[in-house]
């Protein structure tokens, strides 16, 4: 797969999207990276650590988060996709479910939509994806967490993400998957969908998992979110064994070192 100017080896190779933050209200780093300077040293550090996408974003999805303006949003992520593109060679990723976010971040040099929504969000972001022909990932998320069959109302929902966007003519090679750990679930299915993770493989595209820090980790160890690496670690292990392309973390070093022992193991 290629994004931006560099090829992923999806088939024997996982890869680490390291988060970049430029909120003041994120659930775990709020307001740590929303200065050029800081966001420019974070940014090599987790170049360095071992992450290979950088992942922007500007408007926390945080549970009770503040909705912000088009504008607003695309005034803090801008100035920072034009400052990493400027001064690294690495892949970026607006994470952003609004269309208008999404066209000036790419028009800015984002190379990845990152779509909590899975285009269900906003009826134009399919468009303006298919029209850029940028690479994206797509979230599983819903309202609320309502299920009959959990797997198979999952699997379902995601069906019809793709479907939306293959109508608006997002290429197969540009399609990633979230499986949406923390979103639009009960503490049981975010436990049960990282367990089968090898459920997605039927749907024919490659996996993303993010679980960063996120509250399965903080309530199964009754942990604040600036004390979840290790349980982030143990969830990375399971799915590199599950087979995903990418982990989305803000620990890159540990992660990044978990993961290549775990391909190692696997013998990749």
């Amino acid at each position: 797969m290629k994004i931006g100017n560099k090829e992923f080896d999806l088939k024997n190779h996982a890869y680490v999207m390291g988060i970049l933050n430029v909120t003041p209200d994120s659930f775990s780093d709020g307001g740590k990276w929303n200065d050029k300077g800081r966001a420019m040293r974070h940014t090599q550090e987790m170049i360095e650590q071992g992450a290979t996408i950088i992942d922007i974003g500007g408007e926390s999805t945080r549970p009770g988060y503040t909705l912000i303006s088009d504008e607003e949003e695309i005034s803090r992520v801008v100035p920072m996709i034009e400052m990493v593109k400027k001064n690294f060679d690495v892949p970026v990723s607006i994470d952003t479910y609004k269309s208008r976010v999404a066209e000036a971040a790419l028009d800015a040099g984002a190379d990845l939509v990152n779509d909590i929504w899975g285009l269900k969000y906003d009826p134009d972001l399919a468009g303006v994806i298919a029209r850029k022909n940028a690479p994206c990932c797509l979230m599983h998320n819903r309202k609320e967490p309502d299920y009959t069959d959990f797997i198979a109302d999952f699997l379902k929902d995601m069906q019809e993400t793709i479907d939306i966007a293959k109508k608006a003519g997002i290429a197969d090679e540009n399609i990633i998957l979230d499986p949406g750990v923390g979103f639009g679930k009960t503490y049981e299915n975010n436990l049960e969908i990282i367990n089968k993770l090898e459920c997605m493989h039927t749907l024919g595209y490659p996996i993303l998992l993010g679980t960063s820090r996120k509250s399965v980790i903080g309530l199964t160890l009754d942990l604040p979110a600036d004390q979840r690496m290790e349980g982030t670690v143990a969830t990375t292990v399971i799915g590199v064994m599950k087979g995903v392309a990418f982990v989305r973390v803000h620990d890159v070093k540990e992660n990044y070192r978990a993961l290549k022992m775990t391909e190692a193991i696997l013998g990749r």
